[in-house]
C-alpha cells in the first residue's frame, strides 16, 4: 500500500479506498441514457392528446370536444413550463393531470391515472433510441462493482419514465433514481448532486456523472467534486469542452474509461 512522509517523521499509509477512485456512476436521462434528438414538441403533444382523449372517452369520462381538450392541455403545460423556468423548480405531470382532471369531473383509479400519464408520454418514448449494447454496458459496470443511478431534470412522472426503462430492460440496474420534480430544486443546483451522492451512499469524490449538458450536468458535477463525462449529443454540438473533461460518443466507452481513471489515480498515489 502506498505511503508518504509526514514532515519527515512516521510514514502515513494512504488507503486507496479513500481516494478519488470511481465507485458509482450517475446518469442523466435524456440524450445520455436515451437519445430523443430534436423533437417536434407540438406534434408529439397532439399525438399524446389523441391517445389520452381516446382512453378517457372509452372510460366514459367527461372530456368534451377534442380540439378544446388539446388546446387546454397545451396551454396548461406551456404555462407550467414557463413557471418552472422562472422558479427553477419542476412540476409533476401526474399530479397536474389528477388535479386538473378532477376539477373537470374525471374520476379514475390510481392505476388509470398512471396509464393516462403514460399515454401522454408514449409518443415520445417511441422515438427514443438506446444504444444497441446498453444492457451489456451496464452489466459490465455492475460487474466492476460500481453503483449506478439516474439524476434527471424532468416533469414527467417516474411511473412513465420507469415503465419506459423497464421496456428496454435496464430499469433494475439503477438502484437510485432522482427526478427533479420530486425536489424543490433541479440541476444545475448543486443540492441535486449532493442529494444523489447521499442516496447512492458514496462521497462526491468517488462518483462519476455522465450527462450531455455542459451547463446543467458537467459544470455543477465538477463543482461538487465529482468526476464528469460529457456524452456527445446535439445539445453540446460545436461547444468547447473544458480542459480535463472526458468526452465519449457512446456509453459503451465507459467501462474502459473508468478503469483508466481509477488506474491513473492509484498510480499517482
Amino acid at each position: 500500500m502506498p505511503t508518504k512522509k509526514n514532515n519527515g517523521s512516521t510514514p502515513l499509509t494512504i488507503d486507496p479506498e479513500r481516494s478519488r477512485r470511481v465507485k458509482a456512476v450517475l446518469f442523466d436521462y435524456g440524450e445520455t441514457l436515451l437519445q430523443f434528438g430534436k423533437v417536434k414538441t407540438t406534434q408529439l403533444f397532439r399525438q399524446g392528446a389523441r391517445l389520452s382523449y381516446g382512453f378517457l372517452k372509452q372510460q366514459g369520462q367527461p372530456v368534451g370536444n377534442f380540439t378544446f381538450y388539446f388546446l387546454r392541455n397545451l396551454v396548461c403545460i406551456r404555462l407550467r413550463c414557463w413557471l418552472s423556468n422562472l422558479t427553477g423548480r419542476d412540476f409533476d405531470t401526474l399530479a397536474l393531470l389528477e388535479k386538473a382532471g378532477s376539477k373537470k369531473g374525471i374520476n379514475l383509479s390510481p392505476q388509470q391515472w398512471e396509464h393516462l400519464a403514460w399515454l401522454w408520454y408514449e409518443p415520445l418514448s417511441k422515438i427514443a433510441q438506446a444504444e444497441p449494447n446498453i444492457t451489456e454496458t451496464l452489466e459490465v459496470l455492475k460487474k466492476q462493482g460500481l453503483k449506478l443511478g439516474i439524476v434527471s431534470n424532468t416533469f414527467i412522472n417516474s411511473s412513465s419514465l420507469e415503465k419506459h426503462l423497464k421496456q428496454i430492460n435496464i430499469l433494475d440496474y439503477f438502484t437510485v433514481r432522482l427526478y427533479s420534480y420530486e425536489f424543490r430544486y433541479r440541476k444545475p443546483n448543486l443540492e441535486m448532486f449532493r442529494t444523489a451522492a447521499e442516496r447512492i451512499g458514496e462521497s462526491v469524490e468517488n462518483i462519476l456523472y455522465v450527462g450531455d449538458r455542459l451547463d446543467k450536468d458537467i459544470e455543477p458535477a465538477i463543482t461538487t467534486g465529482m468526476h464528469a463525462v460529457l456524452k456527445e449529443a446535439y445539445t453540446n454540438a460545436g461547444k468547447e469542452v473544458p480542459k480535463g473533461i472526458h468526452k465519449i460518443k457512446q456509453l459503451a466507452e465507459l467501462p474502459s474509461l473508468i478503469k483508466k481513471i481509477n488506474s491513473d489515480i492509484v498510480n499517482r498515489m
